[in-house]
């Protein structure tokens, strides 16, 4: 099943609650007239599913706005069309933008047709939206000939131009997969592209300028506005390498939980999502079916996961460890138990033929020899061994085929074998792994990833010093995965290569060139 039903009930009241919901037209303000256009944000649509689809847009006002200030709501109407002329309306309604929520919208549109194209636009008062393309899932049974979708994810305004996003916005996809680190809370040192030009986000205002500062850049406007996107998350949307309730300072746990409602809660206002936070808590692990060839579920590797084994004492940042004896601990958890008991339940009750797990980033081993021992980096996967043993022992012993590992996080392309044990080739290849890059963000050496290489043999594939995107095909027979390039940094008029083709055969596990 997709969210459950009293979940999308609990969720159709706190929008009517929390004023996100749509409500009678004679409640809201009279919208102004408009000195600039509001909908400087643009417009987004996401979780696609066979009969809905949920649109996004956020109202803006400059600062001499005459008479948004002091606006507490206002009226925005919705049109949706089943063609790009705009010529057949479908529905159309209208919801309330509230100021307490920045004046955010999120319209959950039901009703429409499974593997379908719609148009989409929004309007308040004398002002109007640009026109946003998305498209709805098949229907849960439809033999699907073919998915295609970007995998995308770490997009540092500062470390470059957003040009693979142009590119995405012009490609023939079902949708976009990002993988997290939307934004980014922290700023770099020495001469950049451009400047995030504001302190660090700690309060619900600062992330919602963060995020406006982002959702200004046109590359990004437009793949939103031409492709439904479905999200997870990784750190930066908080702060870099937050475990569950500690961030790196050792912030008392109660006000850096704070901090991460005040983070989760901007970050809903700007994406196309259904279910809002409530406080610090926000689900956004979930499950899509692309008829009867793809089932995707996107998990949450940040919210629920155990504190990093062996912390630094003064900063509690990721960093290598050698002979930690914690790494052993079968308790240590990434997904928590209930999400990792729902994964484990999805992906033994599936009917569909691929399996996609969309997290943050990467699971193959990424751990280096040394001197002292082999060293392990404490924020990934490498950090929570036995979850990923667990994980993975379960899919072998499953007898479970055609699954597929997706991430980010790492800002490096990565194809790769999955086996319960890393590297040890006398324990079978269970999955595969594609690690689609980074849209900005800066990665390591050439140097770095042979390294890499050599000492990780799954690892068939480490690239971390250009910027893109994956471009992922999946049939009945294969799956097929296309990294896009570019140097690094990104610059504004970028143009994309090739990196690498890698492909998985069906019914076989493991990755190979293409």
């Amino acid at each position: 099943m997709n969210l459950r039903r009293r979940d999308l009930n609990r969720a159709a009241l706190w929008l009517a609650l929390c004023g996100w919901a749509a409500a009678p037209p004679a409640r809201a303000q009279p919208a102004p007239r408009w000195r600039s256009n509001p909908f400087t944000l643009g417009v987004a649509s996401g979780q696609p599913r066979p009969d809905s689809v949920v649109l996004w847009t956020r109202l803006v006002a400059e600062d001499d706005e005459p008479g948004f200030e002091g606006l507490q709501r206002c009226a925005v109407h919705y049109e949706v069309f089943g063609d790009a002329e705009l010529k057949r309306p479908v529905m159309q309604g209208e919801v309330h933008a509230e100021a307490a929520h920045a004046f955010s919208v999120h319209v959950h549109v039901q009703g429409l047709a499974p593997q379908r194209e719609y148009w989409y636009r929004f309007s308040c008062g004398d002002a109007r939206s640009t026109v946003g393309r998305t498209r709805t899932a098949p229907a849960v049974d439809a033999a699907v000939p073919r998915l295609r979708f970007a995998l995308a994810s770490c997009q540092n305004y500062e470390h470059g131009y957003y040009a693979a996003h142009r590119e995405i916005s012009t490609r023939e996809l079902d949708f976009v997969l990002f993988a997290g680190d939307y934004i980014y809370e922290g700023s770099s040192q020495g001469p950049m592209p451009r400047r995030h030009g504001a302190p660090i986000p700690l309060t619900l205002e600062e992330y919602r300028a963060r995020h406006a500062l982002y959702k200004r850049d046109a590359d990004l406007q437009a793949a939103h506005a031409a492709h439904p996107w479905i999200l997870t998350w990784d750190d930066h949307e908080v702060v870099n390498d937050y475990a569950n309730d500690r961030d790196p300072a050792y912030t008392e746990p109660a006000l850096f939980l704070q901090r991460r409602a005040a983070a989760y809660r901007a970050y809903f206002e700007h994406m196309p999502l259904l279910l809002p936070p409530q406080g610090a808590a926000m689900r956004i692990h979930d499950r899509f079916a692309w008829g009867r060839l793809a089932e995707l579920w996107t998990l949450d590797t940040r919210q629920y996961r155990s504190h990093h084994v062996c912390p630094d004492p003064a900063h509690d940042w990721g960093r290598l460890v050698i002979g930690c004896e914690a790494l052993a601990d079968p308790s240590r958890t990434m997904l928590g138990a209930d999400q990792a008991r729902w994964l484990a339940q999805g992906l033994a009750a599936s009917g569909r033929q691929w399996k996609l797990l969309g997290q943050s980033t990467q699971m193959s081993s990424a751990s280096l020899d040394a001197p002292r021992g082999r060293q392990s980096w404490t924020d990934g996967w490498d950090g929570y061994p036995e979850a990923r043993r667990q994980l993975l022992q379960g899919i072998g012993e499953g007898g479970l085929r055609d699954v597929v590992v997706l991430g980010g996080d790492v800002h490096r392309y990565v194809a790769a074998d999955l086996r319960v044990v890393p590297n040890d080739t006398a324990s079978p290849v269970v999955a595969s792994e594609f690690v689609g890059g980074s849209i900005s963000s800066r990665g390591a050496s050439r140097t770095s990833m042979e390294w890499l290489q050599r000492d990780n043999p799954d690892v068939l594939h480490a690239r971390g010093d250009e910027r893109g995107y994956a471009f992922i095909e999946a049939t009945p027979k294969a799956m097929q995965c296309e990294f896009r390039a570019t140097a690094h940094p990104a610059a504004p008029d970028a143009r994309f290569h090739t990196q690498a083709r890698f492909a998985v055969e069906a019914g076989h596990a493991g990755v190979k060139p293409a």
